[in-house]
């Protein structure tokens, strides 16, 4: 297992296989955006123009793409990368996308004898940079024990979610926890505002008692509290509203299709597709307070 294929190097890719270089592994990796394998070659990865050139006679191969599309496409259209890999390699998708699409490729990959997981993250740019990130992954047992030092390698958190698609469900999940407890957040400073109460006071209070969340306490939504939360740099992301809304869109679809009631998921998904929808897509998704106080 030391011959990696990585397919997406952008701003989570690029990091995530530049730290399986630095822990040993023989990495090649495709992009379709020259800067980006031009980046990925300067962290010493070997750059190939061509897809199946990144995945032919691979050991694991990782991928970190936009959505469920690209992630079918890439693994099952032709020349892609269950045509292009041995029987018996190991597939890891970080990419997050919805379940249906990560089920139905896991299901080819078996289908071609190949081992697949779901392995979505945690932790943003800084988590891949840093190699802290938290992988939550589904699939089997067999092919989990397998992609141990990989995940290690980029990942400080690696939890097995159950079969396969359960670490999409487990993301999505998570996330739309996320956005709504932001929500939840910022209106409560947005209040705390109008009725005169200084931040820092009610920063105080709630991340000691029953409103304290990591909205709050790691990513409060107002310059102070916490020094580095993206409040103090003018909302520069670490996590941008427009994947937000992704997330929030992928909830409520497989909310659709499974049958679950999430009407604060669905609320949290309109709010954020109106702040996005006002040009805010590219700040941070703690950004949607200035929304909630009527700020431009």
């Amino acid at each position: 297992m030391k011959k990696i294929g990585f397919v997406g190097l952008g701003n989570m890719g690029g990091p995530m296989a530049a730290n399986l270089v630095k822990a040993g592994f023989e990495v090649t990796g495709h992009d379709l955006v020259s800067a980006n394998l031009d980046a990925a070659a300067r962290a010493g990865v070997r750059p190939a123009a061509k897809l199946a050139e990144a995945v032919s006679g691979a050991d694991a191969v990782v991928t970190m793409l936009p959505a469920g599309a690209h992630v079918r496409a890439v693994y099952q259209d032709a020349g892609g990368i269950l045509a292009s890999v041995p029987r018996g390699s190991l597939l890891i998708d970080s990419s997050t996308i919805d379940v249906a699409s990560a089920r139905a490729v896991a299901a080819a990959a078996d289908e071609a004898g190949m081992e697949m997981l779901d392995a979505p993250v945690s932790g943003g740019t800084g988590g891949a940079e840093a190699g802290t990130l938290t992988f939550m992954v589904g699939g089997a047992d067999r092919a989990f024990g397998r992609a141990g030092p990989i995940l290690q390698a980029m990942g400080k958190t690696i939890v097995h979610a159950g079969g396969a698609g359960n670490g999409q469900a487990a993301k999505i999940c998570n996330n739309m926890i996320l956005g709504i407890s932001m929500i939840g957040v910022s209106e409560a400073f947005a209040l705390a505002e109008k009725l005169g109460l200084d931040h820092q006071r009610l920063f105080d209070i709630s991340s000691t008692s029953s409103g304290q969340c990591w909205s709050l306490t790691s990513y409060c939504p107002v310059p102070g509290p916490v020094p580095t939360s993206p409040a103090n740099r003018g909302y520069q992301p670490g996590f941008t509203a427009a994947m937000m809304l992704k997330d929030l869109k992928l909830a409520q679809e497989a909310a659709a299709q499974s049958g679950a009631s999430t009407p604060l998921g669905a609320e949290a998904a309109q709010l954020y597709n109106l702040f996005c929808a006002q040009g805010k897509d590219r700040q941070d998704f703690s950004a949607i307070i200035n929304m909630l106080r009527g700020a431009e």
